[in-house]
């Protein structure tokens, strides 16, 4: 989930390439890629990123400004917290402290 021309909700700039082909690098994070396939979503995701962030209110709220949608509200187990979203698409991630 990148903005164009800028990053994701966790920082960094969206790296210039073809249409179908990003990356982004945030710092003090790995390389994310994204590359678009020519066939459509036709069951749930099968990769789920974790992404950690000590705001989870703060991180929610950028990311529904890019188009995420939450998923019920913030949970707290033994770990810490964490918030579920869905992307555009319905791709789930969630943000996490703890």
């Amino acid at each position: 989930m990148t903005r164009p021309g800028g990053g994701g909700p966790r920082g960094g700039a969206r790296a210039p390439g073809p249409p179908d082909w990003s990356y982004v690098e945030p710092p003090g994070f790995v390389r994310i890629a994204f590359q678009q396939v020519p066939e459509g979503k036709a069951v749930k995701n099968r990769l789920h990123l974790d992404l950690e962030a000590p705001g989870l209110d703060a991180a929610a709220d950028e990311a529904t400004a890019l188009g995420a949608t939450r998923v019920g509200g913030i949970v707290t187990d033994p770990q810490g917290a964490f918030q579920v979203m869905r992307d555009p698409e319905g791709n789930e991630f969630c943000f996490v402290s703890g």
